[in-house]
């Protein structure tokens, strides 16, 4: 990741976002396959990702986070010809809005405490045949989200705000 700033006109363009995004939903599996369970705050850890997660700890930092936009949810819904998707069926830990995420590409983040950094997309597995119904994996394509790490722990909460960093914040 080139991490040196330069000013291209179209890194001028990317720097600009047009407003902060919204922590909208925060879920987080206690087991292997489980169901999200849907929490009001997070403590995101360097080390760990997500305390409360069966995934923290155990794999590669760089998929510490996975994130998805709201959005993107009502778009699955469209495809999927249903009024919404319940974001537990998703199994992403956190649902934000107003925000791009696919923006994010090769930036950081800062989420109520905590920064992220983005680290690559977050893309359906086969269970979305199953959670969502027949086609499901076909209608989360492209819409699945990000992956991240945690730059620099801290508490994440519903209704926080999310927001590109200028910069890089050197790893805790």
């Amino acid at each position: 990741m080139n991490k040196d700033s330069k000013n291209t006109p179209m890194n001028e363009l990317m720097a600009h976002f047009p407003r902060k995004g919204k922590v909208e939903w925060i879920g987080l599996r206690p087991a292997k396959r489980a169901t999200l369970n849907e929490v009001n705050a997070v403590v995101a850890n360097s080390q760990n990702g997500l305390e409360g997660d069966h995934f923290a700890g155990q794999y590669s930092q760089k998929r510490q986070v996975t994130l998805i936009q709201a959005e993107h949810l009502v778009t699955v819904a469209s495809l999927m010809g249903v009024a919404q998707v319940d974001p537990g069926l998703v199994r992403r830990n956190i649902v934000v809005k107003g925000i791009n995420l696919l923006a994010l590409k090769e930036k950081q983040f800062k989420i109520g405490e905590a920064i992220l950094e983005t680290t690559g997309l977050c893309h359906p597995c086969s269970r979305m045949e199953t959670n969502l119904g027949e086609g499901g994996y076909n209608a989360m394509r492209g819409h699945g989200g990000i992956t991240a790490k945690v730059v620099k722990g801290g508490e994440i909460k519903q209704g926080d705000a999310v927001e590109a960093l200028e910069g890089f914040v050197s790893p805790e």
